[in-house]
């Protein structure tokens, strides 16, 4: 209190300062309402004026002056009156906060308040008369006289009043908001009550003002709270708008896009395939997200033009005549013309009317040639072309992976862009499973959950593909209407082909390469055909718990299978029967695909489902010994058998200049591609292992000439391949690739350049690489397809 006494008149002089700016403030704050800000004007302003005349009753009491004389009774007066002022200003800002943020029926409190204000102002100006609130003595000295508490009733009931209603809004406001206005009530009243016994210091004075200042500054704090909290809904409604709109063109793509391929029985999701191809083709090749989302909705909607064109044709079975293929051929500008509306998304029309170019100027419609043709188009060209002859034809059926790669690679550099049909090659390499292909609805049953089989071994099943990751299966057997149980059986294939059916004709067999494993009967019964091994374990009810019925209405069956490595076991569980099978293939390097055949059956409410279990060595329990076609000597670095597309990799090795590395490359007796070969990849890893921690390939070089970088922003590779006079031809080159041959590596490096160079059948190769990114050290490890690497020698020097 003392220091108050000393220093008050400084203390008003800095709040007079800051009440005059913040009254600046709320003179040029639009975001606040106009009553609103007229309340906070006349609060700051009455706060200011209630110390200038404070400060001023202070220094003249005591002055005996004329001017003093009057200063003193004029400012004493208007500290009064301002006190007053401030809070009708602030009952006035109460009633505003109601009336907008409440929005309901005034209380009658508030209005009180004003009413108690005019009561207080009269009860002021009479007690000039009077001398019943103060006086002055001879010194001219304010003096307090008996009524001096009646004053301080006046704002301690309005006080009180709004504070009433403060609490009663106290949900219904902002927390921030509620906080100013408590401040605001109790803090003056507080400080009204030490008022009575502390003279000669302007605590309520001091108190209202300083309130007036805290409550603008935390309004300010709750209109920025607000205003961000505003904006922050303002850009999640846009988001959620622009959500929305990108969902909207999405589902309008799509849905025209199956309207396009709803013309076509056989082309069913095929545009929504290309899409995705095309996007992945850009993703690989190193594109932004922009540029890949604009490629596949351009590929969804590459072939909107053959709305134009007549169904009968679009369903013609068999060869076009000239005149039909010409009407075909219209489709590009009939899609551009159809797209082209579409100003905001240029590159719809784009990849509409040119995916049919071809990269050597033999496209059409306008014969454009090698980068002419915009990017978009060249990539969707590839993945088109891959759709087409991956899905069925009314003229054929889908063509094996390893003859769609042919035709890819036949097509590089005339047909196809060379580098975006490079990554669909590295594509295909990658998909061991064969899933980019045309996937039917359930069930490989061509969209049906039901399949019917007459005649023994005459009806199958499309194939199911089994793998590492358990595939889940239910189906319900019975037999055909009318039929004896005892001359009706039902059976699962287990076999392998390039294009994953059943083959009984010699022409498809050895052209699929057609390999049938066993013969499973669903009552338990398995025959061996060209498996190692087979083992079945039986668990089966008593024959008389079998009801007649249940033959005509069907046996439901569940069960699981799987695949690792050269062993399959297969699961059925039914109520009558339980049985598993387990089964040697031949080699690890076999597929195994499962179709469903019998003899006067049924299969309905048919459904195969992958889970998300992936097995290890020990699920299935090995009934034969392990295909080992290792059989060279050991050399440096152990030997390695290769079973498919780079399933193991050697021991790494680091690069140093002038080393060689020698071994002896065998083909698998499956092989019979050009690129079932060993490969040679240089990349780094943390802890010197193919992905491995931090792992990044730089480029991997194929024995018969073909390379694949992973990406230009780490490495920048290019390779000469030459074929020299003791080149025979490929069939030659695969001849020996089958029988073994031995290879020489040479490496030279010098700082983050690497070449790689060797000749083997008359197939020279130099790949030189250049790394762009610093990395500790660069490894190399052999790996391949389908081959046997033995005898691992690795020097230093030649």
């Amino acid at each position: 209190m003392e220091f108050l006494r000393q220093h008050q008149l400084n203390i008003m002089l800095v709040l007079i300062g800051i009440c005059g700016v913040v009254a600046l403030f709320v003179l040029i704050t639009n975001a606040f309402s106009r009553q609103r800000k007229q309340a906070l004007f006349s609060l700051e302003m009455s706060a200011m004026l209630l110390l200038i005349f404070d400060r001023y009753a202070y220094i003249f009491r005591g002055d005996v002056s004329q001017l003093g004389y009057w200063m003193v009774r004029i400012s004493n007066f208007c500290v009064f009156f301002f006190s007053l002022t401030i809070l009708y200003a602030f009952n006035s800002y109460l009633i505003d906060l109601y009336r907008d943020e409440v929005k309901s029926k005034m209380p009658v409190r508030l209005k009180a308040c004003k009413a108690i204000v005019v009561v207080g102002i009269i009860s002021l100006i009479l007690s000039q008369f009077t001398n019943f609130y103060y006086s002055f003595d001879a010194q001219n000295r304010y003096m307090r006289q008996d009524g001096m508490a009646v004053c301080y009733v006046f704002p301690f009931l309005i006080l009180l009043l709004d504070f009433s209603v403060t609490i009663q809004l106290y949900k219904k406001l902002r927390r921030m908001i509620c906080v100013s206005l408590m401040v605001f009530t109790v803090i003056p009243i507080i400080a009204t009550f030490i008022q009575i016994f502390a003279y000669g210091v302007s605590l309520t004075n001091l108190a209202c003002v300083g309130m007036s200042i805290l409550h603008y500054i935390l309004g300010l704090v709750d209109l920025n709270r607000t205003v961000e909290i505003s904006k922050r809904r303002e850009i999640l409604f846009l988001k959620e708008g622009q959500k929305k709109m990108q969902t909207m063109f999405e589902q309008t793509a799509t849905a025209l896009a199956n309207a396009i391929d709803a013309k076509d029985e056989y082309t069913h999701g095929h545009s929504m395939r290309v899409a995705e191809y095309s996007k992945t083709i850009a993703q690989k090749a190193g594109k932004d997200e922009e540029f890949c989302s604009e490629v596949y909705f351009a590929g969804l909607l590459h072939d909107v033009g053959k709305i134009g064109i007549p169904i009968s044709i679009i369903n013609k079975e068999g060869k076009l005549t000239d005149e039909e293929f010409a009407q075909i051929k219209k489709h590009p500008e009939i899609g551009r013309q159809i797209l082209s509306s579409i100003s905001s998304s240029p590159y719809l029309s784009i990849g509409a009317n040119s995916h049919h170019e071809r990269y050597d100027g033999r496209g059409y419609p306008e014969h454009l040639k090698g980068e002419d043709i915009p990017e978009i188009a060249r990539i969707i060209a590839v993945a088109d072309a891959y759709d087409a002859m991956t899905s069925k034809r009314s003229y054929r059926a889908t063509i094996p992976q390893d003859m769609v790669r042919e035709e890819i690679v036949k097509g590089l550099g005339t047909q196809f862009d060379p580098r975006f049909a490079t990554i669909m090659l590295n594509m295909i390499d990658s998909d061991s499973e064969y899933q980019m292909k045309e996937k039917t609805q359930i069930s490989e049953f061509g969209g049906k959950s039901t399949f019917e089989c007459f005649e023994d071994r005459t009806s199958f099943s499309d194939g199911f593909l089994i793998t590492p990751v358990v595939t889940k299966f239910k189906m319900r057997c019975s037999v055909q209407d009318g039929v004896s149980p005892d001359k009706s059986f039902s059976t699962m294939l287990v076999y392998d082909s390039l294009d994953g059916r059943v083959h009984y004709d010699d022409f498809m067999t050895e052209k699929m390469c057609y390999t049938e494993f066993a013969e499973i009967h669903f009552d338990g019964n398995a025959y061996q055909k060209e498996a190692r091994e087979i083992k079945t374990d039986v668990i089966k009810k008593s024959a008389s718990d079998i009801n007649p019925e249940d033959f005509k209405k069907g046996i439901e069956f569940e069960g699981e299978a799987v695949k690792y490595r050269d062993h399959v076991k297969l699961q059925f569980n039914s109520i009558y029967i339980s049985f598993s099978v387990t089964i040697a293939l031949p080699d690890n390097s076999h597929f195994a695909y499962i179709s469903l055949s019998g003899k006067q059956c049924k299969f309905s409410d048919v459904e195969f489902k992958k889970t998300e279990k992936v097995i290890g060595a020990d699920y299935i329990t090995r009934i034969a010994r392990p295909v080992s076609y290792i059989d060279g000597p050991e050399g440096d670095i152990p030997s390695i058998q290769v079973d498919g597309w780079r399933t193991t990799s050697s021991k790494a090795f680091p690069i140093v200049d002038g080393m060689q590395v020698s071994f002896h490359a065998k083909g698998l007796p499956t092989s019979r591609l050009i690129w079932h070969c060993p490969y040679i990849s240089l990349f780094y890893s943390d802890d010197k292992n193919p992905n491995g921690p931090n792992y990044m390939e730089f480029v991997c070089i194929r024995l018969d000439g073909e390379n694949w970088e992973e990406g230009k922003n780490v490495a920048e590779n290019s390779i000469i391949v030459n074929k020299n006079e003791t080149f025979n031809g490929w069939p030659a080159w695969k001849e020996l690739n089958k029988n073994g041959f031995d290879c020489i590596l040479k490496f030279h490096r010098k700082g983050n350049e690497i070449t790689v160079s060797t000749e083997n059948g008359g197939i020279a190769i130099k790949s030189t690489t250049i790394i762009k990114i610093d990395v500790p050290d660069v490894y190399a490890c052999l790996t391949g397809d389908q081959c046997v690497i033995t005898n691992i020698c690795c020097s230093k020097s030649f």
